[in-house]
């Protein structure tokens, strides 16, 4: 040992404290205590990695025992689970197989690292994106076996928490992949504390300096909002004194990432927030059946202090959400005039909430199997939609995410029985809940004993009868009234099933059509038709025919009779048509783009090389990133907008990080919406302040006055985001106007 020079002690002393702390960590935790099998795994891991660093500089090794304390002490998972967090990256990384781990460590073990295994790329190609298989096979593995999801969250929380020491085009990738896909996760796992740090670390990430902005704001806010907690709670305690209750009441502040959101959303500054402080009371119920009937005594006692708001009070107590969460939400009117949201939960309730499906297995004992039906239900749904395979990457990503909010209704059959379903869904997506055959066959629903149409949104507490008809088949446009991932999936597959029989016996139609004009069936006849009826591809032509949309008549031999004549004139214009392409495209190919590097936006680049998104128009100043697209154009996107977030969950290796570098030569349209009480002159005084203080060219203007209120959205010429900022704030000046915000159309 003495011959080590210094760096190796310090990061073999590193590396031992570490798990030594991962082991104390799980000693105290209410698990069977198998710390050989964990000893095994981390020497073997630390084998495995051994002299390898991160981007950070720090051993390898250090990641795994990360995760696996995330694992440990934030999920609350047992040995395996801490086991399958050392060892999840040694297959990916070294020579080892998963077999060497199941003759190691056995069969359970094997097959969690196996399912946390990524794929490597090359197995499809550049088009199925390799993200979202790879989110595919988690999912697979999921079904199987939960904890192979958490650990993965465990893992994706970790490289969020490291993610400085990453190239920024990297940054973009993980942060969009994790607000897209592994948030909504965790958050439908229950993992509320992980989901809230997932979206922050995201947000800073995307956004850096709106999120130091609003971190300022709350930090500057925070003594007034202690000093309104203090006041508001201290009468409540006295009260929860007198009903001798044990309990804690902790002050909970709205996450950066949900301000923000909400921000964005209802168009209004930070000022205008006022949920950003709830209250939150955890107590010990005198004994487990007393525990809902507490919740309510509390509740009870609470609102004779302070009015209740009549809207706003969320029973999850007597209906736990899909994930388990169990809560009792009520709003009050503070002395401050604000309203002051209250949840009231148990402690057992409190650790659902934070470890989620975890924190079930700590209170089997107590039987709490009726909540496990829901987490199997929602398994099954992701393996009925896996069985099912879907073509295109992103759909697929889609479909999951469909089913991944935690938001439900309930609503009733006619005999009475309690259903979950997803908010906005349909009684289409009902009729699929309750069976395939029923779905399929659905022609309308009774509401409440009313008739509606399959499109009709439900509502929590109708009760629903779904009505169907022998003769009714599936039809394309309930692809769009379905918003749930199970009718969706299934409507999906009924009607490939119908295309592909379709094309079959259109096939076989134009087969016999070309025989009887004697016209050989190859490749350029084919393209000949497809072009004439606008077909996207051979298999649309073909389901067209089958299906009767197309007939084949005149028309089709006239341009098919044509064609065979003037053959050789097709085979001159596409040898010079090629020639000519490839003349053009070399002067192009010069440039290569190297994704590592930083893009520079400038003002000749954005008119010659760069697109600009069409979905969300982004304008110089806007956090931006570019995508290389399958034609090698770059186009650039804002980084909150939708589109982008796919690409960023199924394409992240073709997403580049840009800047700008403009100076006010180029003009950009955007929009401002404004909104306040009507008066005399006031578009007058709108129109100066653009025109004349700002030299600002308005596009468009549209306003309309209801009741004294006027709504209005101007459309206007701006260099970049300083003058948008410049603008509304100038507008706000204005006496009567109470809302400016820039909005996308």
């Amino acid at each position: 040992m003495d011959n080590l020079p210094p760096k190796e002690i310090s990061d073999e002393e590193m590396i031992n404290q570490a798990f030594h702390k991962l082991l104390n960590d799980y000693l105290n935790t209410k698990h069977r205590k198998k710390v050989e099998i964990i000893t095994k795994a981390f020497n073997f891991a630390n084998q495995a990695h051994k002299g390898i660093k991160r981007r950070s500089g720090e051993p390898y090794i250090m990641h795994p025992i990360a995760v696996a304390s995330i694992v440990c002490n934030e999920i609350g998972l047992g040995s395996t689970s801490i086991c399958a967090a050392l060892l999840h990256d040694v297959v990916e990384d070294t020579d080892y197989t998963v077999e060497d781990i199941e003759n190691i460590f056995g069969p359970k073990i094997a097959q969690i690292v196996d399912g946390l295994t990524k794929i490597s790329g090359g197995i499809f190609g550049d088009r199925a994106s390799a993200q979202a298989e790879n989110f595919k096979k988690l999912l697979l593995t999921m079904s199987n076996d939960i904890r192979v999801i958490l650990i993965k969250i465990a893992d994706r929380l970790h490289n969020m928490r490291t993610l400085g020491s990453m190239l920024p085009n990297k940054q973009y990738k993980i942060a969009g992949e994790t607000l897209y896909i592994y948030a909504p996760l965790a958050n439908r796992l229950g993992l509320y504390k992980i989901k809230t740090e997932l979206e922050n670390l995201s947000f800073k990430y995307e956004h850096p300096e709106e999120y130091a902005e609003i971190e300022e704001k709350l930090n500057a806010t925070a003594a007034e909002r202690d000093k309104v907690f203090n006041d508001f709670t201290a009468p409540i305690r006295t009260q929860l004194d007198k009903m001798g209750l044990k309990y804690r009441i902790l002050a909970r502040v709205k996450s950066i990432y949900s301000i923000w959101n909400k921000m964005q959303t209802k168009h209004v500054p930070f000022e205008e927030i006022f949920d950003l402080l709830a209250a939150r009371i955890i107590f010990e119920p005198r004994n487990i059946e007393e525990e809902l009937n507490d919740c309510f005594d509390i509740y009870v006692s609470i609102s004779k202090i302070y009015k209740p708001h009549p809207d706003r009070l969320r029973d999850w107590v007597s209906h736990p959400k899909a994930n388990g969460y169990q809560a009792l939400h009520v709003t009050l009117m503070g002395n401050n005039g604000q309203w002051i949201e209250v949840q009231i939960r148990s402690e057992r309730m409190n650790d659902v909430a934070e470890q989620g499906f975890a924190a079930h297995w700590k209170y089997k004992e107590g039987g709490g199997s009726e909540d496990e039906g829901e987490l199997e239900k929602w398994l099954k749904t992701i393996k009925e939609i896996l069985d099912d395979p879907q073509p295109d990457a992103i759909d697929f990503l889609d479909t999951i995410k469909l089913n991944l909010f935690a938001s439900e209704i309930f609503v009733f059959t006619p005999k009475g029985e309690l259903k979950t379903m997803p908010q906005n869904s349909t009684a289409l997506d009902f009729a699929f809940s309750l069976h395939t055959d029923i779905g399929s066959h659905c022609i309308g629903a009774k509401v409440n004993h009313k008739l509606v149409p399959l499109s009709h949104k439900l509502q929590s507490g109708d009760q629903v009868e779904i009505l169907t008809s022998k003769s009714q088949r599936v039809q394309p446009q309930w692809e769009v009234f379905a918003t749930t991932a199970r009718a969706r999936a299934k409507i999906a597959s009924i009607l490939r099933k119908e295309r592909k029989a379709n094309q079959k016996i259109g096939e076989e139609i134009l087969n016999e059509f070309l025989k009887k004009e004697e016209i050989r069936p190859e490749e350029a006849v084919i393209e000949k038709l497809r072009k004439l009826h606008n077909a996207k591809n051979e298999e649309e032509l073909l389901a067209a025919i089958g299906s009767k949309t197309i007939v084949l008549g005149e028309a089709d031999k006239n341009e098919l009779k044509e064609k065979q004549t003037s053959n050789w004139k097709k085979y001159l214009t596409f040898s010079f048509g090629n020639s000519k392409e490839k003349q053009e495209e070399k002067p192009q190919e010069k440039e290569k783009i190297n994704p590592k590097q930083v893009l520079k936006l400038t003002e000749e680049s954005l008119q010659k090389k760069y697109i600009m998104a069409e979905c969300c128009h982004p304008i110089p100043g806007d956090d931006v990133l570019g995508y290389v697209d399958e034609n090698d154009r770059i186009i650039i996107h804002k980084r909150q907008c939708p589109v982008a977030a796919k690409l960023k969950s199924s394409y992240g290796n073709r997403i580049l990080a840009t800047e700008w570098d403009t100076h006010k030569e180029l003009s950009f349209l955007v929009y401002i919406y404004i909104k306040g009480i009507d008066s005399m002159g006031l578009l007058n005084e709108v129109t100066q302040v653009i025109s004349r203080q700002l030299n600002v060219n308005i596009r468009k203007l549209t306003i309309e006055t209801v009741d004294g209120i006027f709504e209005g959205k101007i459309q206007l010429w701006v260099h970049d985001v300083d003058d948008v900022k410049t603008i509304c704030n100038n507008l706000k000046k204005i006496q009567n106007i109470k809302q400016v915000s820039r909005v996308e159309e």
